[in-house]
């Protein structure tokens, strides 16, 4: 069994995403049926969805919106990751609407898109620590030179957990691993701390190998274990190095030779203890 903890929806004709008039490949609609058309054949039984950086304003719509989803009988969907601004003076009283709703399973807020000072803020990090004893975990997307930023904030909030997506977005394309691999091992060194096996795809190559990708997978195994390793498949934003089928296929490739126990903490068994998962 596979936990898919990073899939996303874009429905355009129900929300609003800015960023996407600025990636034309991802410029459409990408719906449940079709993502669950391919996961079932994949062996993907459950999926949480990740917030899609959609318009402030839509924030909310696009957890009920996924929740609607979710109710359907046989859905593969079992929770969501909603997107939040801890840089508002109104996320207290979001975050008691939101832990009154079981179907959500956490937060993120995308900060490599914003500019780095935003997450050092006092009130971000006071409403960062707000998620302690709430059972709301936080997910991290930063790029490599801003781990640090990320480093922070798991150490303000030691009883928070927190998930770096996408493995910490190494250029793999670019052959950025060194750049990465030292904030990567310093991240990991945080208990409260658990990485993501996501992404990867998008960001080698067009023409990317396993090989590619190797080097990567080796260094967050070394860095965090599998106890502490999640995965996900950051559809459709993998479209944009294979497709769905593609990233699964690399996935069992590159857990080849690992024990069948940390597999399935990997493919599952972790994402169930993280988010409480059935």
């Amino acid at each position: 069994m596979i936990i898919d903890t990073h899939l996303h929806l874009i429905y355009r004709q129900r929300l609003s995403y800015p960023w996407l008039a600025d990636v034309p490949p991802l410029n459409a609609d990408f719906t449940y049926e079709t993502y669950a058309r391919e996961a079932r054949r994949l062996g993907i039984l459950a999926a949480l969805h990740m917030e899609v950086d959609v318009a402030e304003a839509d924030i909310e719509a696009e957890t009920v919106m996924v929740e609607e989803l979710g109710k359907a009988p046989g859905s593969l969907l079992v929770g969501a990751i909603a997107a939040c601004r801890p840089e508002s003076p109104d996320f207290p009283a979001y975050l008691d609407r939101v832990r009154a709703n079981p179907f959500v399973r956490g937060f993120r807020r995308v900060l490599h898109v914003v500019p780095d000072e935003l997450s050092e803020g006092p009130l971000f990090r006071e409403n960062i620590r707000r998620l302690g004893g709430t059972g709301l975990n936080f997910d991290l997307c930063v790029l490599p030179h801003q781990i640090e930023k990320a480093i922070a904030l798991a150490d303000l909030a030691p009883d928070v957990s927190f998930v770096l997506d996408h493995c910490g977005v190494p250029d793999v394309k670019s052959g950025g691993y060194d750049a990465w691999k030292g904030p990567v091992a310093e991240i990991a060194r945080r208990p409260n701390v658990t990485v993501k096996l996501s992404g990867l795809p998008a960001y080698g190559a067009e023409n990317w190998t396993l090989e590619d990708m190797k080097p990567y997978f080796a260094h967050v195994v070394e860095s965090f274990g599998f106890s502490r390793m999640v995965w996900g498949s950051d559809w459709p934003v993998c479209t944009l190095g294979g497709g769905l089928s593609t990233w699964v296929g690399a996935t069992q490739a590159l857990l080849s030779g690992v024990s069948p126990d940390d597999t399935t903490r990997v493919l599952a068994g972790n994402a169930r203890r993280l988010w409480k998962l059935a």
